[in-house]
């Protein structure tokens, strides 16, 4: 048996122990050491999801841990070994894949979601999941991998180049992730956030951010790009008024990135899209050559892992921390301690 954190309806998590699934061939059982609480959980946390998350779910996706155990037929891996997991498994036989975008397979088993996830202390994962870390990388620090590869996969998206004027509206994990990517490839960078706390962060992170309730972000960013607008802007508020301003700051042909998951439809300004020639771009999920980058984004510093990571909390004071979140604004990132022992975690 294996202690667990699993979503059983709306607002209702159980810490309890369920089956340890032994590894079946092209598998491997994991130790997860260190796993991080996202927005995507926090919408199966109110219930949002229910239609797609069959309750009892053991939750999380976003991880870093050891090998334990390798079944039959893994070549590459073996016991002890440092990994992060793209929990990400494709049928390779539907449109989407055979285009070549099995990130964005149709019909996708996104693992946390779909399937059994990571917030456990043994966890079995196809071996093709599996991203190696560097072994001199905290375990704590590489649980920010998977949000890191979602930025790195945002910013692709968007084709961010070098001296480029970029906005990301909203400063949460993701977007301030995206921002420090983005800036990574030389782009000059605004990050627009209400709160206090969050553009706190951002500052002490090098960001420049405004405050969209004392400014007109709109007219700074007339007076910053010399009346000609942002390159590109990123929209991670999932706020109807983030959109506004996401389309708002844009100049001339340029490109707004959607990032954040929207539940109901929002108006959009397609004057302005068809006046300036703007582009929508969607970005979802990432592929192994983001997660590869955002693992060495993560070990070099240039993604200051151990800046985001607000508090670590034990397996049992997970659904608290689920709660804590909810308010948002006073905390960033919060890793759950799968309780694994000391050597697994090293």
């Amino acid at each position: 048996m294996t202690l667990a954190v699993r979503y059983v309806s709306a607002r209702v998590l159980d810490t309890t122990a369920v089956e340890e699934a032994p590894p079946g061939r092209g598998e491997v059982v994991l130790a997860p050491a260190y796993v991080g609480i996202c927005g995507t959980d926090l919408h199966i946390f109110h219930g949002d999801m229910d239609a797609r998350v069959g309750a009892p779910a053991v939750l999380g996706h976003e991880m870093a841990g050891r090998i334990v155990a390798v079944g039959e037929g893994v070549e590459g891996w073996q016991p002890g070994d440092p990994v992060t997991v793209m929990p990400l498994r494709w049928d390779d036989s539907c449109p989407a894949c055979r285009a070549g975008h099995q990130h964005i397979c149709q019909h996708l088993d996104f693992i946390g979601i779909d399937s059994p996830g990571a917030m456990q202390q043994r966890w079995t994962v196809p071996a093709s999941t599996l991203v190696r870390l560097p072994g001199d990388l905290p375990l704590d620090r590489a649980a920010l991998v998977e949000p890191t590869a979602v930025a790195v996969h945002d910013v692709g998206r968007a084709q961010v180049r070098e001296g480029e004027k970029v906005v990301v509206v909203g400063g949460g994990p993701v977007g301030v992730l995206i921002a420090l990517v983005a800036r990574g490839r030389g782009a000059d960078v605004r990050v627009v956030e209400l709160s206090a706390h969050r553009r706190v962060l951002a500052e002490e992170l090098g960001l420049a951010v405004w405050d969209p309730a004392a400014v007109d972000v709109p007219e700074l960013v007339r007076e910053w790009t010399g009346d000609a607008g942002a390159d590109v802007a990123f929209e991670v508020s999932g706020a109807a008024g983030g959109v506004e301003t996401a389309v708002d700051v844009l100049g001339v042909r340029g490109r707004l990135c959607l990032v954040a998951i929207h539940p109901r439809p929002r108006e959009v300004n397609l004057h302005r899209f068809f006046w300036r020639e703007l582009t929508l771009v969607g970005a979802r999920l990432y592929d192994r050559g983001d997660f590869e980058r955002a693992v060495a984004l993560v070990a070099d510093g240039t993604i200051p892992a151990d800046r985001l990571i607000s508090k670590v909390v034990p397996l049992p004071e997970a659904p608290a921390a689920f709660e804590a979140l909810e308010g948002g604004g006073d905390v960033m990132k919060i890793l759950v301690d799968c309780g694994t022992p000391q050597e697994a975690r090293a």
